[in-house]
């Protein structure tokens, strides 16, 4: 482990690099070379996480890993079909920021499906480092290191320093999301976009303007592989039909022109012949995902949020009162506070942020 010197270097580094309002893919690479300095691993990965779900949406592969993704498929199949307690949505269930696998398991980590099954033999990684970057919005990211069998597992300090840094990671991403402009995106195929997988998880069917959005999706810096994205829907739908989880598989996800997409999974009812088929949907966000994703990533209380949505909608103060049942006073302290989290100056300048950066020149329809 590093002196206490060059830990608290790193610290401010990472704390430094999370407040440059950096775009995501920027911000993501130059914090983990400042972790790398003083926590060493021979391959990462670091991911973007929809704060609603905890599904991936994006990725960003690290040393070892770097333009590897022959295995992403199988580690979504694994990561949200499987009930190992050390999944990401696991952790983030019960509260936990980090994990190191090797001391989790007291050093037997084939106990873990994921460590057994593809870790271990497909890479030769004998422990893992797994990191959630969450606040009160949910899961904004997460991050996964590993070492080989010939290095020293994660040690208790360096487990520690990652938890201490999991808050410049989370403020960070949540910036660094909103940070890609949209702009007018190119014309796509009319009709569906939607992909079928059958029982054993292979694409079937593909419609042109789901192929289309495939490759918006593939072309963003730190998107991820849209089948890997395709298979932790898939996985997902089929583990809430096992379990009745109640957790409906769906990511919003930016493409390369800045535009905000919608997935979501679901099992296909029908004969046996078609009998577990899977059905993903893609569409375009409407408003008030868009709205209540940059509201989490601005820090907004609940509160905060409900008087946000209400500005957007065109409301004067005397009708958000009304409607929030809270006095004008209260009102222009909430709009005080929203002004300063989110960066505007003004109600239009808040209007522009959302409508503008995020929706590109589709700002009419939007407010509608």
């Amino acid at each position: 482990m590093a002196s206490i010197k060059v830990l608290g270097r790193a610290r401010s580094d990472i704390d430094v690099i999370s407040r440059a309002g950096l775009p995501l893919h920027e911000f993501m690479t130059e914090a983990a070379d400042a972790l790398l300095s003083v926590v060493p691993f021979v391959a990462g990965c670091v991911s973007t996480l929809d704060p609603a779900t905890a599904m991936v949406s994006g990725t960003l592969k690290l040393e070892a890993l770097l333009g590897r993704n022959d295995a992403d498929v199988e580690w979504a199949r694994i990561e949200y079909g499987d009930d190992d307690p050390t999944t990401m949505q696991a952790l983030l269930l019960a509260g936990r920021v980090v994990v190191g696998m090797s001391q989790e398991t007291h050093g037997a980590v084939e106990r873990s499906v994921r460590m057994a099954d593809l870790l271990v033999p497909y890479f030769g990684f004998h422990d893992e480092a797994r990191v959630v970057f969450a606040d009160r919005a949910g899961a904004w990211g997460s991050l996964s290191l590993f070492r080989g069998g010939d290095d020293r597992v994660f040690s208790s300090d360096e487990l520690g320093f990652l938890e201490l840094v999991a808050p410049a990671f989370t403020r960070g991403i949540r910036t660094g999301i909103l940070a890609q402009l949209g702009r007018t995106p190119r014309p796509l195929e009319t009709g569906p976009a939607v992909v079928i997988l059958d029982a054993n998880d292979r694409i079937v069917q593909t419609s042109e303007r789901a192929r289309q959005l495939y490759d918006r999706m593939a072309s963003t810096p730190q998107g991820a592989d849209p089948l890997l994205v395709v298979q932790a829907l898939v996985s997902g739908a089929r583990r809430n039909a096992r379990e009745g989880t109640g957790r409906a598989p769906r990511v919003r996800i930016r493409t390369v022109d800045g535009e905000w997409l919608v997935l979501h999974a679901a099992l296909l009812s029908g004969d046996t012949d078609r009998s577990g088929e899977v059905i993903v949907t893609i569409e375009q966000a409407r408003p008030k995902e868009v709205v209540d994703l940059v509201a989490g990533a601005f820090g907004l209380t609940a509160r905060e949020s409900d008087v946000m949505a209400l500005v957007l909608r065109g409301a004067d103060t005397r009708h958000i009162a009304d409607a929030l049942h809270l006095s004008p006073y209260t009102v222009q302290d909430h709009l005080k506070s929203i002004f300063e989290k989110s960066g505007a100056a003004s109600r239009r300048e808040l209007v522009a942020r959302i409508y503008f950066d995020q929706y590109g020149l589709r700002h009419e329809s939007a407010a509608g």
